[in-house]
């Protein structure tokens, strides 16, 4: 059964998705749609448009997914809160909760006879989000893997590198063009 956001309790701790990676990311948007700012201002090819506006697509709805998502654990249920929809889980009624990891990436899976949860370490501060929620959770469905991943939760950082990066890149490619014209 699905616990609305309502049901969840004013105790609840938030977590959200780590700054350190939406830093970045709204940098490369920002570079990006400069860029394109900058073609469309030196009457450039309908070719270079149409490309710099399918990158800053994805880019754009990333971004605005990760400002918005945020995992409340409260004292009855954990909500994950997208934009535009939440989906929440009563602890009474998780059958397992489970983890994998695959290199640097941690995601813990909380599941019910219908409904499932998946929350990875993008969040800031993973490690007392799994802590506080493992508290929380009826202490049979947590596997021996999840226990295992908790003591020692992975820190991914490599998508904020290849952020950097990407950042770094566009930055580049904007200065190129900027000048290249002038």
């Amino acid at each position: 059964m699905n616990a609305t956001s309502a049901e969840v309790s004013s105790g609840a701790q938030s977590f959200r998705i780590r700054r350190v990676f939406l830093l970045p990311l709204g940098l490369l948007l920002a570079v990006s749609l400069a860029l394109l700012a900058v073609v469309i201002l030196q009457g450039q090819t309908g070719g270079k448009i149409i490309i710099l506006g399918i990158m800053i697509i994805p880019v754009a709805v990333i971004l605005v997914e990760s400002l918005a998502r945020r995992a409340e654990v409260g004292d009855d249920a954990v909500t994950v809160h997208k934009f535009l929809r939440d989906k929440s889980l009563r602890y009474a009624d998780l059958t397992e909760v489970e983890s994998v990891v695959v290199r640097k990436r941690a995601f813990l899976s909380l599941s019910t006879e219908e409904h499932f949860l998946i929350i990875s370490n993008a969040y800031d501060d993973f490690p007392r989000l799994v802590q506080t929620l493992l508290a929380r959770v009826p202490a049979g469905v947590i596997t021996e893997q999840a226990r295992a991943m908790a003591a020692n939760p992975p820190t991914k950082s490599s998508d904020i590198v290849s952020c950097w990066l990407a950042v770094a890149l566009m930055s580049l490619i904007l200065a190129v063009q900027f000048f290249a014209q002038g």
